[in-house]
């Protein structure tokens, strides 16, 4: 039996309304995919669809099961079972485009053929966003195409960074030299997936496909900005994670660097804009120890971040300024189709 090219890892919490939506694109598919069904602890009827898919498609599906440890957990429990070439998660409540996957099967074949291979491959997303009137796909025109390229050649502008919904990995590459490892019982540890291979990635190649469908707008969805205000302390922590790392493996000097930094910015941005929206005084004060704690770490990031035009936003002084932050996300989240 031929090793699969891509496994397709899904995490699955109480997911009993999404699974069939997130596995019929993949059941189509005759070759080249595994998919690891992982239910993490579900209440409802998650656990027993899925065993009934992988008993339905047995050279396709495998059907894990644990304990709840979250959303982290279950993508490591997924990565220990993988098999393939490559990897990307997605979760219960989201979807690939089927002809999408088929290209990026055939692009994965081509390499395996050619007896080459790359660290990351990038492909495009689209927000699937509840009673919105129009979609937002989110492509990356700044990357090159058709050809494999390294971090230099990577210039991304403001707002374009890259999700998990972006991302294929080499499966080796998290396993063996990422040494991929992510906190248990935390929610937006996405972020953390994306962000900590990243100085193993040596080789990118973008394809310019529509592969991911991000379905957004559930009033329960931990992206939802209500849900996110109450987790504020899980998105601290996992911003937190992020400086730590950055401090740890790279420099603004190289371009891998510079994009690292950009997605800290980014992530960093979000987390101060969430509590200027909260307003009290202790999320105020958990904002000013954010950036505290980045001078800490490292003050020529937060030299970078804080005098750039997004850092300068969200450290405006007084309700004014406060104001205005919240109303430039706000236009934002209009533009780019997000929660």
């Amino acid at each position: 039996m031929l090793k699969p090219l891509l496994s397709i890892i899904v995490p699955c919490y109480n997911a009993q309304p999404y699974l069939a939506r997130c596995l019929a694109p993949l059941l189509a598919v005759e070759r080249g995919l595994e998919v690891i069904l992982v239910d993490d602890g579900s209440t409802d009827q998650t656990g027993a669809m899925i065993d009934q898919y992988a008993a339905a498609h047995p050279t396709l599906i495998r059907a894990l099961h644990q304990a709840n440890g979250g959303h982290g957990a279950a993508i490591m429990a997924g990565i220990q079972a993988a098999g393939g070439d490559y990897l990307k998660v997605v979760d219960a409540d989201d979807w690939l485009d089927q002809a999408a996957l088929l290209r990026v099967l055939a692009f994965l074949q081509e390499l395996r053929e050619q007896g080459e291979q790359i660290d990351m491959l990038v492909s495009n997303y689209t927000y699937d966003k509840i009673n919105a009137p129009r979609k937002k796909t989110i492509r990356y025109p700044h990357l090159p195409t058709h050809q494999v390229f390294s971090w230099e050649a990577v210039h991304l502008p403001l707002g374009e960074y890259l999700l998990m919904h972006a991302v294929i990995y080499r499966t080796a590459m998290l396993v063996n030299e990422a040494h991929l490892a992510l906190p248990r019982h935390t929610f937006y540890v996405d972020n953390l997936y994306v962000f900590q291979p990243l100085p193993f990635v040596k080789r990118l190649y973008y394809l310019d496909v529509d592969l991911y469908h991000y379905f957004i707008g559930r009033a329960d969805q931990s992206v939802n900005e209500a849900v996110m205000l109450k987790r504020i302390d899980q998105q601290l922590l996992v911003n937190r994670l992020m400086i730590r790392y950055y401090t740890q493996v790279t420099s603004l000097d190289s371009g891998l660097g510079k994009y690292m930094a950009h997605y800290l910015e980014i992530i960093t941005t979000i987390s101060s804009v969430l509590l200027l929206k909260d307003g009290r005084p202790a999320a105020l004060a958990k904002k000013q120890a954010l950036w505290h704690d980045l001078a800490q770490f490292d003050p020529a990031l937060h030299n970078l971040l804080r005098h750039h035009w997004l850092g300068l936003g969200v450290n405006l002084p007084g309700k004014i300024g406060r104001r205005v932050a919240v109303q430039g996300y706000q236009l934002a989240q209009k533009w780019y189709g997000f929660n």
